[in-house]
């Protein structure tokens, strides 16, 4: 029987050493500005940002989880820890699935490619074989409009088209898990109308979504549970009517 989809984290912590600072000085002059405790130095006297701290929670298969935060609080981290990016310091984290990530679309274009050559440089990294990508170029291709731009140097592309190209492709993915940071909105209102179906539709069809964001109708539409990171650690987890509340207001 194959495993149920499911993320679980048991006081996982990430550190970031800093190698090129005096500890004590760094710490004295940090320190006053700092909240949570989180400058603090190791063993060795070399300082460390603690950037996520004793996270212990599980994500289900069916689960949508908005994470929401100040800047720095550490929800970035989180998603490319949850990603494979970084591993913990301390604690554990267990992934069951395949994880696609939606953070940066434009990730391994090249801009001497074609738009072609770049479908399957993305798709590539995205971990799609070259047979999947054969068999899905036509509708990437369609879906972009591009035309005849398919087989012309990727600079020779507005910002517009470029990431029309990067969107098409990266959203042939149906993976079990699912990460995006803040809701991806491109092209003309035209086009906008045409990805955000795609969109709502990739979210649909996947097992887990985990979403970072500063828009509360967004969490409020999308998400059934909500995780608010302050200074690296959870202030809040819970339903986002429980949640949005207390970190938005009202």
């Amino acid at each position: 029987m194959d495993e149920m989809v499911s993320i679980a984290f048991d006081q996982a912590t990430v550190d970031f050493p800093i190698y090129n600072a005096d500890a004590r000085s760094l710490k004295q002059r940090l320190i006053r500005v700092a909240t949570g405790g989180q400058i603090g130095a190791n063993e060795h006297g070399r300082v460390v940002i603690r950037a996520l701290e004793d996270l212990t929670f599980t994500f289900y298969d069916g689960d949508r989880v908005g994470l929401i935060g100040h800047n720095g609080a550490g929800k970035s981290t989180l998603l490319r820890l949850l990603s494979g990016v970084y591993e913990p310091t301390s604690g554990s984290r267990k992934v069951t699935g395949e994880i696609a990530s939606l953070i940066d679309i434009s990730l391994g274009i090249d801009p001497e490619a074609t738009g072609r050559e770049n479908i399957y440089l993305r798709g590539g990294l995205l971990g799609l074989k070259r047979k999947e990508i054969d068999e899905q170029i036509d509708e990437i291709t369609d879906f972009s409009e591009l035309g005849d731009f398919m087989d012309m140097p990727l600079r020779t592309y507005s910002t517009g088209m470029q990431l029309r190209l990067a969107f098409a492709v990266s959203t042939i993915v149906r993976p079990q898990i699912l990460l995006m940071d803040e809701w991806l909105s491109v092209g003309d209102a035209v086009f906008q109308e045409k990805a955000e179906k795609r969109l709502n539709n990739l979210v649909q069809t996947t097992n887990i979504l985990v979403i970072a964001s500063h828009s509360r109708e967004l969490v409020s539409r999308v998400c059934n549970r909500l995780i608010w990171l302050e200074h690296g650690r959870v202030k809040m987890d819970g339903a986002p009517a429980d949640v949005a509340p207390h970190y938005f207001g009202g």
